[in-house]
């Protein structure tokens, strides 16, 4: 796993790093407050393909529908597009390269990166730690 520095800004849902310590697993707590990367093809959630919900594991945001989902090949959950308003976008100069991270935009959250290497309609390829989402049925 990866680290960068944690998310400094305020956000709609805010805990002391005790108590996500004490919500989260070791492995969440390090992906979604410290912007660790969960290894590739990890994630029981990979394999999701039934009709749901995908949300935040800090706080139960929604992030996206299973209609956005696709196999993208890298290992990771990977969507076309976020329910609207429900992450947020940093620039990430870590690891020598210019990406885009995503985060949750109660929790401030780390949940992967967003590439412009996704299908159409959107093109857009969000690239997800499964371990930062939790999926509920429909």
């Amino acid at each position: 796993m990866s680290t960068a520095a944690p998310t400094t800004k305020a956000f709609p849902v805010t805990r002391t790093d005790a108590e996500w310590r004490s919500l989260l697993t070791p492995e969440q707590y390090q992906v979604l407050r410290h912007h660790a990367t969960e290894r590739p093809g990890s994630c029981a959630l990979l394999h999701e393909k039934r009709k749901g919900t995908w949300a935040c594991a800090g706080c139960g945001n929604k992030l996206f529908k299973t209609e956005t989902k696709f196999e993208s090949g890298t290992g990771w959950p990977s969507f076309d597009e976020p329910l609207p308003g429900a992450v947020g976008t940093t620039r990430d100069t870590s690891h020598g390269m210019i990406r885009v991270e995503v985060h949750c935009a109660q929790c401030g959250g780390h949940l992967g990166h967003v590439f412009p290497d996704g299908p159409p309609p959107s093109y857009q390829r969000y690239c997800m730690n499964g371990i930062a989402m939790d999926f509920t049925p429909d």
